[in-house]
């Protein structure tokens, strides 16, 4: 297994917006989790890469709703030390 094998797969993203959307619009985020929060709308859920993140920026960005954040929240880390033995191994 590389490097980047290590780190594909499925992240979680938060992604707050301003203005309020009902929970309705969650198929037309595929299936992300919608919930508001004061006068925004936080959208959370795995994407499966950075195509799809930005895929769904797009689709925030065609409903005129203003980005306030996005965040990380999980995403599969490799064992502490597992690059520095990558790297040894392929010496």
């Amino acid at each position: 297994m590389d490097f980047f094998e290590k780190w594909h797969g499925l992240s979680r993203y938060q992604i707050k917006v301003k203005g309020l959307l009902g929970s309705k619009w969650s198929s037309w985020f595929e299936g992300m989790t919608i919930e508001t929060e004061g006068s925004a709308t936080v959208i959370t859920g795995e994407l499966p890469d950075q195509s799809a993140l930005h895929g769904l920026i797009v689709k925030i960005r065609d409903l005129g709703l203003p980005l306030i954040s996005i965040k990380r929240i999980q995403k599969s880390m490799p064992q502490t030390g597992s690059f520095q033995k990558d790297q040894n191994n392929k010496k």
